[in-house]
């Protein structure tokens, strides 16, 4: 197949705090012509927390497109001019308290390449020590520490439902 595609036109049809929603006509691989809707996002850090102890942090917050409160690992959107790991470092004291000695970048992958450009960083935090959490206003969130058998029996008992606590359990419990 043809690997070149471009953008004949688009336009922005929301530009919001967080996301842009964009329509393009396209010329995709292949000379199909499509018309695509995408949401631009700058992009993600999901943090893997490693206690010294061996069990994982988890946060469970509400999150209002679900309806629910999830239990997910620490995430946040990257900052202009800032790292993943830079990203991960921030978002970990914010939502934790905890600080990490190591952190590592895993792999990146995209949550839903059908429609969001959102790309999210997969990093791997270790030699974590307490300090105060700082949340942001809006966010009420519940930090506990999972074993690797909890996390197991919660990931076959399906408790995870966003893709990037799917993507990180899988890759953590699959290690070994």
């Amino acid at each position: 197949m043809h690997s070149l595609w471009r953008t004949l036109s688009s336009k922005t049809v929301y530009d919001g705090r967080l996301i842009q929603v964009k329509v393009d006509r396209v010329m995709e691989p292949g000379n199909a012509r499509a018309v695509r809707e995408v949401v631009q996002h700058s992009g993600s850090v999901v943090v893997l927390p490693h206690c010294p102890d061996g069990r994982v942090l988890l946060v469970r917050q509400f999150r209002y497109a679900a309806r629910r409160s999830l239990w997910e690992l620490v995430a946040g959107s990257i900052e202009p001019g800032e790292s993943a790991v830079e990203a991960a470092a921030r978002e970990l004291a914010e939502e934790t308290g905890y600080r990490a000695a190591r952190l590592r970048e895993l792999f990146a992958f995209y949550p839903s390449p059908g429609f969001l450009t959102e790309r999210m960083v997969l990093v791997e935090a270790r030699g974590l020590t307490r300090s105060k959490p700082h949340p942001e206003a809006d966010e009420r969130i519940l930090v506990r520490r999972f074993t690797r058998d909890r996390l197991r029996h919660m990931l076959d008992a399906r408790r995870f439902q966003d893709a990037k606590t799917l993507v990180g359990m899988l890759w953590f419990l699959l290690r070994l």
